[in-house]
């Protein structure tokens, strides 16, 4: 039994590590004074906010970043997941510095477009591929493509899941405990404001890990008239932290939306060329009709891609289909993109990061045993965290009931306080590069350690 972890407890430690951090973050803070004057809220994105300031990065190096006030830190936050190239690698810097004097941008294709664009498809088993700027651009033009390409308009996606920002994805996300809903009848709501509630008319939501239950809703929704033109889904959830599917779950999920001719978009966002070479399609050996990438995908710049069978990216080729933008497949992205996937992300590094997330979830459980911690530590490729949860977590229900948001939040302030840089939030996990080591593990280890000592004390 794990041990009962008293709340008081935690708040006592979580003012003493806020005010260890906010005194060492008066860079940060005279910065913020300053950047609310024209950028709202100081931010660049909501998602970099944090009470009473953001932490603001002056520069990055291989597996290290440091603040405005000179404070050096592992990174394990890695710009939420897109920097498993680690910072300012030499291979991907030379890439841009020669595409650079032959021009930035033309709006048209270059010959890195199709260098990327066969290495995708040699890595995922998809023949077709086009690119965009972002994560949200990649899954909103592959749902409007699912949609041209079945006629239907009806979305279906697992509950809690994040599949960036534009309205038809913005449903059921962060929804609190009691407004779920029924189990097979999960609530459809718009995450923050702005969302027509016509958009979120259209979007459903079904439980992660529960084929039966997909199922179920499908065919419910084609006899009221709605059935959906797609299912979009991570095959691993990494917005809970990282929640791996069950046995079976992913070819069940394949075979229901065969059979009942609906297009599967795997979001890879977060796990394409993160988890493995060819992400959760290769890990996992389940085949999607389409895949969206972003993030990693850039080396550091943005980019984003499309990929998918003949079959269903025909509408894009007969342009039923108008996937356009300005910068899509521009020449620097796609530079870093090319020496990424040729000199960076090669089989040596996938073998390191699962040496080195071997190393972490290994000794980050062994501190959560030899404290009787209410948790468990889970990792894939080069995503992994804590879960602090007194019961394994399969699905946003589970997640929301037994979830101990108190002590991710001081987790996250121990790591800031003894060098280690992690994305901010219960629902986020670690990411590693190529250029991390054992040292950086064995510093990653130790904080936790020190976390669990004060806590059981």
């Amino acid at each position: 039994m794990a041990v009962n972890i008293d709340s008081e407890r935690v708040a006592e430690l979580t003012k003493i590590e806020s005010d260890k951090l906010n005194a060492r973050t008066q860079g940060s803070k005279r910065m913020f004074a300053e950047a609310k004057e024209h950028l709202s809220g100081g931010v660049a994105s909501s998602y970099q906010l944090r009470d009473p300031w953001p932490i603001y990065i002056e520069r990055g190096s291989g597996p290290k970043i440091w603040d405005v006030d000179g404070n050096e830190m592992w990174d394990f936050h890695n710009g939420f997941g897109a920097m498993v190239q680690g910072h300012a690698h030499p291979a991907i810097g030379r890439a841009i510095a020669e595409r650079y004097p032959k021009g930035t941008h033309f709006g048209c294709a270059t010959e890195d477009d199709i260098i990327v664009a066969d290495e995708l498809s040699s890595r995922w088993g998809l023949p077709k591929w086009r690119f965009t700027n972002s994560g949200s651009e990649s899954t909103m033009d592959a749902i409007r493509i699912a949609r041209a390409y079945t006629g239907r308009d009806t979305v279906l996606k697992i509950f809690g899941s994040y599949h960036g920002h534009h309205d038809t994805v913005m449903v059921s996300i962060g929804v609190e405990y009691d407004q779920i809903g029924d189990h097979y009848h999960l609530a459809s709501l718009p995450y923050g404001g702005g969302i027509p509630q016509a958009t979120v008319d259209m979007t459903y939501a079904v439980p992660f890990n529960d084929a039966d239950a997909m199922e179920r809703r499908i065919i419910e929704l084609e006899a009221e008239g709605h059935k959906p033109a797609c299912v979009i889904m991570e095959a691993a959830m990494m917005n809970l932290g990282v929640v791996l599917p069950e046995p079976g779950y992913l070819e069940a999920v394949r075979d229901i939306t065969k059979r009942h001719g609906i297009v599967l978009i795997f979001d890879e966002v977060k796990t394409g060329l993160c988890i493995a070479a060819g992400g959760a399609t290769e890990k996992f050996g389940v085949k999607p009709d389409l895949v969206t990438l972003a993030k990693a995908l850039g080396g550091g710049l943005p980019a984003g891609a499309i990929g998918g069978t003949e079959e269903v990216m025909r509408v894009v080729e007969d342009h039923t289909v108008y996937q356009v933008g300005t910068y899509s497949g521009n020449p620097l992205s796609m530079a870093a993109a090319r020496a990424s996937l040729q000199e960076v992300l090669t089989p040596e590094a996938y073998a390191h990061l699962a040496h080195l997330n071997d190393r972490i979830v290994n000794g980050c459980q062994a501190v959560i045993d030899k404290y009787d911690l209410p948790g468990y530590a889970v990792g894939i490729g080069s995503k992994g965290c804590v879960t602090f949860s007194d019961q394994k977590v399969v699905d946003y229900e589970t997640y929301k009931a037994s979830q101990r948001g108190d002590l991710a939040e001081l987790a996250w302030l121990y790591n800031l306080n003894r060098g280690i840089f992690m994305t901010p939030g219960r629902e986020e996990e670690w990411t590693l590069s190529v250029t991390h080591t054992d040292e950086a593990i064995d510093a990653y280890v130790a904080a936790f350690e020190a976390l669990a000592r004060d806590l059981t004390k």
